[in-house]
């Protein structure tokens, strides 16, 4: 099926591309979320008239990650876990883990946009990449420090 793209669609396009995708696809997933138009005529003709519109909102929006992206770059993070004798970390710090870290220094980021290409598994200084808009990825520094524990008396 052939469609107009909304929106950036990971995987698929960005916007105003003309695509084709999986009947299934488009019917099930994207019409009912309103991310892209059915390539007809007539959509085409109301898709060049809101092009110039939904292209100033798109600018805005990059320019609002690159203000966050440059914020978050700046801070600075830590994530306390606990090490075996060894020095191993029990487990392994996830995107998860990361993201709830972001949160508590009020970044609203998603698990998924936290571009880990692996679990962390050692002690030390991380640099792991953010996507917070297609165009846009934060490189963020992040320590990851032994967790103290308390001394019995």
């Amino acid at each position: 099926m052939k469609v107009i793209l909304r929106s950036d669609i990971t995987n698929v396009g960005r916007q105003g591309e003309v695509k084709e995708v999986a009947a299934g696809f488009a019917r099930n997933y994207l019409l009912p979320k309103k991310l892209v138009m059915e390539a007809t005529a007539q959509n085409m003709k109301i898709w060049e008239r809101e092009k110039t519109r939904l292209e100033k909102i798109r600018e805005e929006i990059i320019a609002n990650a690159k203000v966050i992206a440059e914020k978050i770059e700046n801070t600075k993070f830590s994530i306390k876990v606990k090490l075996g004798e060894n020095g191993k970390i029990f487990g392994s710090v996830t995107s998860a883990h990361l993201a709830k870290l972001f949160a508590e220094k009020e970044f609203s980021i998603n698990k998924h946009d936290i571009l880990l290409p692996a679990p962390i598994k050692e002690v030390g200084k991380v640099s792991v990449n953010v996507r917070l808009h297609p165009e846009v990825i934060a490189k963020v520094n992040i320590d990851i420090v032994e967790e103290k524990l308390k001394a019995k008396a």
